[in-house]
Parts: C-alpha cells; sequence; structure tokens
C-alpha cells in the first residue's frame, strides 16, 4: 500500500467511526446548541483528533525512524542498516537508504584505503631520504667531529666532544623518526618483535611503564593487517602520552575466534565519551581498511581501553 492511501485509509477508519457514533448514538444538536451539546461535540472532536494523530504516528514511524538513522549514521561504523519489510513506498525508501549506505561505505573504504596506501607509501619514502640523506651524512660530521676532537688543543676538544654528543642524539633522534614513519623491523621481523620495539622505544622516552602480554601462537596475518595493528597501537600510545595523564599502559596481543585482538589500556583520567579527533577517525579508516573493528571505552576503573579486532587469513581488497 502507498503512502498515500495509507493516510487516507487512517483518515477514514476515524471519520467513519465518528459518523456511525453520530448515526447511532442518541445525540441531537439544537440550535442555538445548548452547553451539553458543545461539550459532547467537542469531546467528540479531540477524540478524533487524538485517534487520527495515534494512527498516523503509527503509520509513519517507519519514516521517523529512517530520518534519525539519517542524522546520525557514521560510514565509520559500517552496518548500520533499517528493517524493511513489506511492500509499499516506505519500505521501499528505507530499501533504497540501505543499498545506498551499502554502496557510501565501500565507496568510503575504497578511497580511505588509496589514501592510507599512499600515505604509507609517502612515509617510506621520506624514511628511506632520512635514512640515506640525512642519516648519513650526520655519520659523516659525527665522524669528521671526532677526528677534530682527536686532534684538536684541549681547550677546543671539550667544545667539540660537546658538539659531537648533540650531533649523536640528533642522529639518534632521526633514527627514531625514521622507525615512527616505517618500522623496518615490522617487514624483517613481523608483528610481535615491531610491537616490542615501539613499546620500549615508548616507555624510554615517556618514562611509563608498559607491560607487554603477547600471545606467542597468533595466526598468520597479511602484511596489510600487520601495519593496520602496529598503527593503531602507535596512535593509541601516542594518545595515552599526551591526553591520558597515566601511569602504566597494558599492550596486549592474542588470538580470538578468526581474529586477533589488539588492546591498549592505560589507568589515566579515563574517558567518559571519546572525542573523534583526527587520531580516533583515522584508527577507525584503518580498520576498515582489513575488515576490522575499533572498539573505545572507558577501562574498568580507570584509565581508557582501545581495542581493534583484526580478522586472520584476510588479504585487504583489491585497490587497484
Amino acid at each position: 500500500m502507498s503512502l498515500f492511501w495509507r493516510i487516507f485509509a487512517l483518515n477514514a477508519v476515524v471519520l467513519g467511526t465518528a459518523t456511525a457514533l453520530l448515526l447511532w448514538a442518541p445525540v441531537t444538536v439544537s440550535v442555538p446548541v445548548l452547553l451539553t451539546e458543545a461539550i459532547i461535540l467537542v469531546g467528540g472532536l479531540a477524540v478524533m483528533l487524538v485517534a487520527n494523530a495515534a494512527l498516523l504516528r503509527l503509520g509513519l514511524s517507519p519514516l521517523a525512524r529512517l530520518t534519525r538513522l539519517m542524522t546520525t549514521v557514521d560510514l565509520l561504523r559500517p552496518g548500520q542498516r533499517l528493517p524493511a519489510s513489506g511492500g509499499g513506498e516506505v519500505a521501499e525508501v528505507i530499501r533504497t537508504f540501505n543499498a545506498m549506505l551499502e554502496r557510501l561505505e565501500q565507496e568510503r573504504a575504497t578511497s580511505s584505503a588509496r589514501a592510507l596506501l599512499a600515505q604509507e607509501a609517502e612515509r617510506r619514502r621520506i624514511a628511506q631520504e632520512l635514512h640515506d640523506e640525512v642519516g648519513q651524512s650526520m655519520t659523516a660530521v659525527l665522524l669528521g667531529l671526532k677526528r677534530a676532537a682527536d686532534d684538536a688543543p684541549s681547550p677546543l676538544r671539550a667544545e667539540l666532544h660537546e658538539a659531537q654528543e648533540i650531533t649523536r642524539e640528533s642522529l639518534d633522534e632521526v633514527r627514531r623518526l625514521v622507525r615512527r614513519l616505517r618500522p623496518g623491523v615490522l617487514d624483517d621481523l613481523g608483528l610481535v618483535s615491531a610491537l616490542t620495539s615501539l613499546t620500549e622505544d615508548f616507555a624510554t622516552h615517556t618514562g611509563l611503564h608498559v607491560t607487554r602480554r603477547f600471545h606467542t601462537d597468533l595466526p598468520a596475518l597479511s602484511p596489510e593487517a600487520e601495519l593496520v595493528l602496529y598503527r593503531v597501537a602507535q596512535e593509541s600510545l601516542t594518545n595515552v602520552a599526551r591526553h591520558a595523564d597515566a601511569r602504566r599502559v597494558t599492550v596486549a596481543l592474542r588470538p580470538a575466534d578468526e581474529s586477533v585482538v589488539l588492546t591498549v589500556t592505560d589507568d589515566g583520567s579515563g574517558i567518559r565519551t571519546p572525542r573523534e579527533g583526527a587520531g580516533i577517525r583515522g584508527m577507525r579508516e584503518r580498520a576498515l581498511l582489513i575488515g576490522g573493528s575499533l572498539e573505545i571505552s572507558p577501562a574498568s576503573r580507570t584509565g581508557t581501553r582501545v581495542q581493534l579486532t583484526a580478522p586472520h587469513a584476510r588479504s585487504s581488497p583489491d585497490h587497484a
């Protein structure tokens, strides 16, 4: 039944009922209208309006649900759909909207995948240039300072040693940036070794106590899934250092049913409703790249819990 005939039928039911009551009820209307008759007529009108409003609300409730979903839908949280049973224009509108959401989610996942892959390629290029150009130049400067310090007189030797230490610290910082841009250990030794190196570096530079709980019997993951898990752990630890005011962080990696679960939990100030900033939305986009799901919630007492569930034995979709 179309929306027009549905509304027409609802109004016909109300008006027909009112007409039947007027025909068979022992009610008359005098001229001029008596007070009791006016009260009965106004009461009947009120009952008609209430009944009509209730029936219209019932008939148009699918459109109200559709409107609420349209105002709250988020393409980074796929799977939000409305049931569209039966026929008629309303059900067809809901089915069309669900199909549109499906198409938009696929297009968003494809475009996000392309952007993230391009971002990773640019990270790899910058890391390679930093390692080959800046790193080698600073190493050469460091060796030159060492030779100059060995041949310099005592007053100048101390200053050269100081310049040498500053250069060495700068070189270490460049190497740390290279590791953050493109973790070579991830390609060479795998996800667990890369996360171990990441957490050790994080603990060294922040002073926070990091607990690692990595299962050794993890299933095989695609390179894309390993990279997404690493980047989500990296972004989560960065958020802990910037916003959580925490003292302890736990990073866990465990197998689950046809998936691998990464959990980062801190004992910081905690959150009630996580703000969807660029970092969190970036993690959600990375999770969609491999068909995973990301959950951010308060920890049991204090702190924040970030959990990424990544399916294993699945390659990312073709983005060519």
